[in-house]
């Protein structure tokens, strides 16, 4: 079994209690320290085994070979993926069944990390999983005012539209916007513009 971890934790002693992220959903899983285990880390992509025991209500992370990224040498780089990745394990730990969708999504996104402005790949992506939940907002009315935005749109939590006297907070370019929602591509927005939109990304998905 294949999975992203998006939380780590320590136990005792040096044990680590893990959630990854796969295919088929969500596990939580119990890792005894031991030199023979291989050193893992937040975001990483590693195959897995998963043992049960009827003892324990958790089961334990075996057999663990870690699927490693030319970029994961680049530390700005691993930094914001591990940002991005935690974000996942917040808004899913609730949830019962994931479905494939949210692995595919940061499968796609651990591939293409290193070809582009990562943070620009990680918020296509929520475009994305915006969509998939049914909760992007491609109208643009105010989140506040309620009343037709004509011109610089302000992004709240959520990807929100609102005006930036409504919302007090820098504006970006209806063009951007329109072409990210539409096509989820950041082309038209700037550095700048991805910047901020990267800040409203880490208030929560």
């Amino acid at each position: 079994m294949q999975g992203f971890i998006i939380s780590l934790n320590r136990a005792r002693d040096e044990d680590l209690v893990v959630t990854i992220l796969s295919d088929s959903g969500l596990d939580t899983l119990y890792r005894f320290y031991g030199a023979r285990h291989g050193v893992i880390n937040l975001g990483f992509k590693i195959d897995f085994e998963i043992i049960t025991n009827v003892k324990s209500t958790i089961g334990q992370l075996r057999d663990v070979l870690h699927l490693g990224y030319p970029w994961l040498t680049d530390h700005h780089k691993l930094r914001t993926w591990q940002q991005f990745v935690t974000l996942f394990y917040s808004h899913l730990k609730e949830s019962e069944e994931t479905g494939g969708f949210y692995f595919e999504l940061l499968d796609r996104a651990a591939e293409s990390w290193a070809k582009q402005n990562p943070k620009r790949i990680a918020i296509e992506s929520y475009v994305k999983l915006l969509e998939h939940e049914g909760r992007l907002h491609k109208e643009l009315h105010c989140f506040f005012c309620d009343e037709v935005i004509t011109k610089e749109v302000s992004i709240i939590r959520s990807f929100l539209p609102a005006h930036p006297n409504c919302a007090h907070t820098l504006s970006i370019k209806q063009e951007g916007l329109i072409e990210l929602f539409d096509n989820h591509s950041s082309l038209f927005l700037s550095d700048k513009e991805v910047d901020r939109l990267w800040l409203v990304l880490l208030e929560g998905i």
